[in-house]
C-alpha cells in the first residue's frame, strides 16, 4: 500500500472545541411513571396505618393474656403483673410459640424486621411472602406480649413492606417499582406507630431506599403523610413522649456536655451491637435446633423480670417517665443493665422484636446517667439528648434519629444539642464498627451493602471527555485487498473494532478484524475484491459526545458489545471510538480524587535583594 493509504487508516477526526450540550439530560431521571406508583403508595399509607393499629392492638392483647388472664387490648405494661415468680414461665412459653412458627411457618420472621427488609430488597426483588405479612406482625405481638423487651417498629416495618410488597405484586411493576412500594409500606407503618412521618421518610432514604431519587421519595413520602393522617382518627395525634420546656440556648457548657453525651453514646452504641452479635454467636455453638432458642432467651427475660419488671414488654411507659425525668437513679441503673442484658440475649436468640423502642430507653437510662454530672438544662434534657444519640450510633442513620427525637417530643429547641451529640455518636460508630447492627445480620448472611451515597462519576463525565481521536478508520469504497496486507501486518491489534467511513467522513458502518477473516474463510481470494462498504454491520450501535457515561455503559449492556463508535449528533460524521476500557478513565479519576494529596495554595516569601 502506498503511505497516502497508510495515514488513512490512520486517520485522526479533528478534536471538538465547543462541547455540546444534550437538551435532553436534565437533574433527574424521573418519569411519569411517579404517578401511578404515587397513587399506589398513597393507599398502601392507608393500608399499613391500619395495620401498625392491628400490631399496637395485637401487643396489648397478649400482655393482658399472658399476665393479667385477660381479653384486652389496650396497652398495658408486664411490671403490673402479680405472678410472682411464675411470671418467669411467661417468656419462655411465648418463645416456644414463635419458634415453632420460624420453623414450621417462615424462618423470615425471627429477627427484628428491619435487616429482613433489606434483604428482601437487595436479594428478592423486592418481593415478600403474603405468609409473612400475617405471621411477622403475630410473632412479634406474641413476643412482645409475654415480656420480650423490643419494639414495634422493626415489626410493623417488615409487615408494612410486606403489604407494600404483596400491593406491588398484583401490578405489572419493575423491581425499582416493587422496592419503592415496599418501603412506602415501611415507612407508612413506622409513621403510623410513633407519628413520625418525616423520621419514617428519612429512614427510608437512610436504610432502605438505596438511593435517592423523586420516583422513590415522592411515593414514599405520600405514603407517610396519608398514615400520619389516617393515624390522627384511629390513634390520635402526637408527640408520643411529650417533655417539659427546654431553654432555647444551652451555650459553650451544654454543648460541650452534648458532645461529651456523644461521645459516651457512641461507645455504648458499639458494645450494644457488640453484644448482640456475641449472644448470636454463643447461641450458633448449642447443639440444639435454632427453634428452642428463642425459649432460652425466654428464660432470660423471666429472669431479668424478676430482679427488674420494668425492662419487660415494649416499655413506652418506662421511655415516657425518663423523659420526664421522673425516673430514680437505682431505676436507672435498672433499666441500663438488665434491659441491655434480656435484649441482647433474646435478640441473639432469635426471636422475633425491634431495636427502636429498646435503643430509646437504654439511651434514655444513659442520660439519666449523665444527668448526675452535666449541667443542669431541664428535666429530661440530657436523656431525651442521649436516646438519639445512642439511636443514631447503633443504627448508623443519623438524620432520622435527629429528626425522631423532635417528632416524638416537639420539642424544637432541642434540635442543636441533637445534632452535635447524634453526629459525634454516629462518628464514633463509624470509626469503630465496620457494619451497624442491621447490616451485621446482613454479613453474617454472606453479603455487603454499603451505606454510602455519591455522585456516580459516570453521571457527570461525558464520551467527549474519554473517547479515542486517534483510531483506524477504513474507507467505505476501498477494495479489501488495498487494505488487508497493511491490517494484517500491522502489529497493533488492540483496536478490534474498525469504523468505516465515507469520502466525507461519515460513518457507514463497522467491522473487524475476525469479520474479515471469517470472510475470507468462506470466500477466499474473491472476498478481496469486495468493496469495504459491502462487508460492514450497518447498524452498529454508537455513542454520541454528549452523553454522560452512565448512558454509554447502559447500552453497551442492552446490546452486548464493549466498544462503539461516536458520531455527531447533527451530522452523523465519525468522531472517534469509546471502549469498556476507556469508561475506566472516569473511575481512575475518581481514585485519583479519593488518594491524592496535594497542597492548592502556597505562600511564597522572597528576601529582599541586598
Amino acid at each position: 500500500m502506498s503511505t497516502d493509504n497508510v495515514k488513512e487508516l490512520r486517520n485522526k477526526p479533528s478534536p471538538i472545541h465547543r462541547p455540546e450540550r444534550n437538551e435532553e439530560l436534565g437533574d433527574f431521571t424521573t418519569t411519569w411513571r411517579v404517578l401511578p406508583i404515587s397513587l399506589l403508595a398513597t393507599l398502601i399509607g392507608v393500608v399499613c396505618a391500619f395495620v401498625a393499629l392491628a400490631l399496637l392492638r395485637l401487643i396489648g392483647l397478649f400482655t393482658n393474656l399472658f399476665y393479667f388472664g385477660r381479653w384486652n387490648t389496650a396497652l398495658v405494661s408486664p411490671a403490673a403483673n402479680h405472678l410472682g415468680v411464675y411470671s418467669v414461665f411467661v417468656p419462655i412459653a411465648g418463645a416456644l410459640i414463635v419458634g415453632g412458627m420460624a420453623r414450621y411457618g417462615s424462618e423470615r420472621i425471627r429477627g427484628h424486621g428491619i435487616p429482613e427488609a433489606i434483604e428482601s430488597i437487595l436479594l428478592n426483588g423486592s418481593r415478600i411472602e403474603p405468609k409473612v405479612a400475617l405471621l411477622k406482625p403475630l410473632s412479634s405481638a406474641i413476643s412482645i406480649g409475654s415480656g420480650g423487651p423490643f419494639g414495634a417498629e422493626g415489626p410493623i416495618i417488615m409487615t408494612g413492606g410486606a403489604v407494600g410488597s404483596m400491593i406491588a405484586q398484583l401490578f405489572h411493576l419493575t423491581s425499582a417499582e416493587r422496592k419503592t412500594l415496599l418501603v412506602a409500606g415501611a415507612a407508612g407503618g413506622m409513621s403510623a406507630t410513633f407519628a413520625a412521618p418525616v423520621a419514617a421518610v428519612l429512614l427510608a432514604v437512610e436504610l432502605l431506599l438505596f438511593e435517592w431519587k423523586p420516583r422513590s421519595l415522592i411515593p414514599v413520602a405520600l405514603a407517610s403523610a396519608m398514615a400520619a393522617v389516617v393515624r390522627r382518627y384511629i390513634l390520635g395525634l402526637g408527640p408520643l413522649f411529650p417533655v417539659p420546656a427546654h431553654p432555647s440556648f444551652i451555650g459553650p457548657s451544654g454543648l460541650l456536655g452534648c458532645t461529651l453525651a456523644g461521645l459516651l453514646a457512641g461507645v455504648l452504641s458499639a458494645l450494644l451491637t457488640l453484644s448482640v452479635y456475641a449472644a448470636e454467636d454463643a447461641f450458633q455453638h448449642l447443639k440444639l435446633h435454632w427453634m428452642w432458642w428463642p425459649a432460652i432467651g425466654g428464660l432470660a427475660i423471666g429472669l431479668g423480670g424478676l430482679i427488674f419488671p420494668q425492662a419487660l414488654g415494649v416499655g413506652y411507659d418506662t421511655i415516657a417517665a425518663l423523659l420526664q425525668g421522673n425516673v430514680v437513679e437505682t431505676a436507672i441503673f435498672g433499666i441500663l443493665l438488665v434491659k441491655w442484658f434480656i435484649w441482647a440475649v433474646s435478640l441473639g436468640s432469635g426471636t422475633s422484636g425491634g431495636v427502636l423502642a429498646p435503643l430509646l430507653m437504654m439511651g434514655g437510662a444513659l442520660g439519666g446517667l449523665e444527668a448526675m454530672f452535666l449541667p443542669n438544662k431541664g428535666a429530661g434534657f440530657w436523656q431525651l439528648i442521649s436516646m438519639g444519640a445512642v439511636l443514631g450510633g447503633t443504627m448508623r442513620s443519623p438524620l432520622t434519629s435527629i429528626v425522631f427525637a423532635f417528632e416524638l417530643t416537639h420539642d424544637t429547641n432541642v434540635l442543636l444539642p441533637l445534632l452535635v451529640a447524634v453526629v459525634i455518636s454516629h462518628g464514633f460508630t463509624v470509626l469503630t464498627l465496620k457494619r451497624s447492627i442491621l447490616t451485621e445480620k446482613v454479613a453474617r448472611r454472606g453479603y455487603h451493602l454499603s451505606s454510602e451515597y455519591a455522585v456516580d462519576p459516570l453521571e457527570i463525565l461525558f464520551v467527549r471527555e474519554v473517547m479515542r481521536t486517534t483510531v483506524v478508520v477504513l474507507p467505505a469504497a476501498n477494495m479489501l485487498s488495498e487494505i488487508w496486507p497493511s491490517l494484517r501486518a500491522d502489529g497493533n491489534q488492540r483496536q478490534r473494532l474498525l469504523p468505516v467511513v465515507s469520502p466525507r467522513g461519515d460513518l457507514v458502518g463497522v467491522i473487524t478484524r475476525g469479520d474479515i477473516e471469517k470472510r475470507l474463510a468462506q470466500n477466499g481470494e474473491a472476498a478481496l475484491q469486495s468493496p469495504i462498504g459491502d462487508l460492514v454491520r450497518t447498524s452498529a450501535v454508537h455513542a454520541f459526545p454528549d452523553e454522560p457515561l452512565r448512558e454509554v455503559v447502559y447500552r453497551m449492556v442492552e446490546k452486548s458489545c464493549t466498544r462503539m463508535p461516536v458520531l455527531d449528533r447533527a451530522t452523523g460524521k465519525f468522531l472517534g471510538l469509546v471502549s469498556l476500557n476507556d469508561l475506566l478513565k472516569a473511575r481512575s479519576r475518581h481514585l485519583e480524587e479519593e488518594r491524592r494529596r496535594e497542597r492548592s495554595l502556597r505562600f511564597k516569601f522572597f528576601a529582599a535583594a541586598d
